[in-house]
């Protein structure tokens, strides 16, 4: 069936988290759900889309609300094969690191000088401590960055984001250039903590984003309000762990 693509996967969506849950049903049961899952499902006959079906609502399966405590805000995924995984930011290990996200680990080594960059871009182990890497679009066309702006996604996210700023609990939003600052008006909760800077991407990271400052605010403010810091260098942490992993298979 050429059509319902996106309500399929929101409902095949492992999700933990009851808010999530939720959110999604209620959002794809709205006309302009209908209307961006018709558009997204027709572009997926007859081109490549980006990330699969599968992995579209990921950062919400690997961050339920209630363990929410950063939100780190992209624009849409990457729009090379073997980059989106549906994690803002983040790339599958063995995919060649984004610029961006190297001047994200310039950043955090400038306020961790013990910092050890991975060499992979995958950031799922941060995702897992609780920070929602979340894209304002969460679909895109192969090579053709923004080509699903406009088509419904930010609805949605502007329903994410409502969300997130109903939430109890204290969260820190790192909005980083523009357009994640404009998305960021919608956060009114003065418990929640919002920081801005520049884009991390070479064409604006030279201009504060490396010194930002943003990974140890976020763990000073996280700390203050009661709530558990993340670790950065669990990413590096990670990569090291599944290389002992399969050196040990292979000794097998």
């Amino acid at each position: 069936m050429p059509y319902g693509e996106l309500k399929e996967a929101a409902t095949a969506a492992s999700l933990a988290c009851p808010a999530w849950q939720q959110l999604l049903r209620e959002q794809s049961a709205q006309a302009y759900f209908a209307q961006l899952d018709e558009r997204v499902s027709a572009a997926r006959q007859t081109q490549t889309v980006y990330p699969s079906q599968a992995q579209v609502f990921a950062a919400f399966e690997h961050t339920p609300l209630a363990h929410t405590k950063v939100v780190i805000l992209g624009q849409d995924p990457y729009h090379q094969p073997g980059q989106a995984h549906g994690l803002a930011f983040s790339v599958p290990e063995g995919v060649k690191v984004p610029p961006s996200l190297r001047n994200i680990y310039k950043a955090i080594a400038h306020d961790d000088p013990e910092f050890v960059a991975p060499e992979h871009g995958d950031l799922q182990a941060w995702a897992a401590q609780g920070v929602l890497l979340l894209n304002t679009v969460l679909t895109v066309e192969h090579g053709k960055a923004h080509a699903h702006a406009r088509w419904g996604w930010e609805t949605f996210t502007d329903a994410v984001m409502a969300r997130l700023n109903a939430h109890p609990e204290p969260i820190v939003f790192l909005l980083w250039g523009k357009h994640a600052q404009q998305k960021g008006q919608q956060i009114t909760n003065q418990q929640h903590t919002v920081l801005e800077s520049v884009h991390p991407s070479p064409l604006s990271a030279h201009r504060g984003f490396i010194t930002c400052g943003h990974f140890a605010e976020a763990n000073r403010v996280l700390s203050a309000k009661g709530r558990q810091t993340i670790d950065w260098q669990a990413v590096h942490r990670a990569t090291t762990a599944q290389k002992q992993q399969r050196q040990q298979k292979l000794a097998l």
